[in-house]
């Protein structure tokens, strides 16, 4: 695609936004506006834009105005909010507005609704893979030793309740071992069923995060990072299967080393 001129990173927590930020400025976007989030947001990303405004969390007004003051046209959703921070939510009378109209209040409800909110001011929101292509995992292995035939059965296991958990928009996350789930995401996010499910496991379980069937681009990504391979280390995960061309894969260096390391198995199915 023919980069923006200028671009507005919507910035959640962990390294994604910083990321995105480089990819950009690589990629030819002459000027980065970020809106950030007290609580949440990196405070290095600043130094990576040309100009950053904080928000809390909540406060709808105040984004769409600076995007609308902004005369920025462009943006992209990049990291997440921390389940936390949404149960806390000051809401302005416009997220008040938003919220009261939601059948269904998940993540993809509200980003969707956000969008919309965009949209109506002249701001399009772009894919949250735009810029970031060479980070999104291809069908193959990334990382570690070869499957076992049990891992591998439980790899084909999992996927198949990921999935189905996915299309119910209740997770992107499964935790099994020897053909029991162990673990399904709900609100609490990636890294916390990744630990609860290595503690019933103890170790050597198999990690499987999907895309939903029906995946939006523009938001709710599924993304993993050197966190998420420190997370698995401590809970003894032995195996993470990402679905290949939906998911991506941030620090790609850093997440290999540190799998090889603890002789993780990364790939892509």
């Amino acid at each position: 695609m023919h980069a923006p001129a200028q671009l507005a990173i919507i910035a959640g927590n962990g390294i994604y936004p910083r990321e995105l930020a480089r990819a950009a400025r690589t990629g030819g976007v002459q000027k980065i506006f970020a809106i950030a989030f007290e609580g949440e947001t990196d405070a290095t990303l600043a130094g990576l834009v040309d100009e950053i405004c904080w928000l809390r969390v909540g406060q709808l007004s105040r984004m769409l105005a600076s995007l609308r003051d902004s005369k920025i046209t462009s943006a992209i959703m990049a990291g997440q909010i921390a389940p936390r921070n949404l149960f806390d939510l000051h809401p302005d009378w416009r997220a008040l507005l938003l919220l009261a109209k939601l059948k269904r209040r998940n993540a993809e409800s509200i980003f969707r609704a956000i969008a919309d909110e965009f949209e109506k001011i002249g701001v399009t929101l772009l894919p949250a893979t735009t810029f970031l292509e060479t980070l999104v995992v291809g069908k193959d292995l990334i990382a570690g030793p070869k499957l076992s035939r049990r891992e591998k059965s439980d790899v084909d296991f999992g996927w198949e309740i990921a999935q189905k958990v996915a299309a119910l928009d209740i997770g992107q996350t499964v935790i099994v071992k020897n053909g029991t789930v162990l673990a399904v995401e709900g609100f609490e996010g990636t890294n916390e069923t990744i630990q609860r499910g290595g503690l019933l496991a103890g170790s050597g379980a198999v990690v499987i995060k999907v895309a939903k069937p029906d995946q939006d681009m523009r938001f709710d990504v599924p993304v993993v990072g050197p966190e998420t391979i420190s997370v698995a280390t401590e809970a003894k995960i032995r195996v993470i299967a990402l679905e290949a061309g939906r998911t991506l894969l941030l620090e790609k260096d850093e997440v290999i080393l540190a799998a090889q390391r603890a002789k993780i198995t990364v790939l892509g199915r």
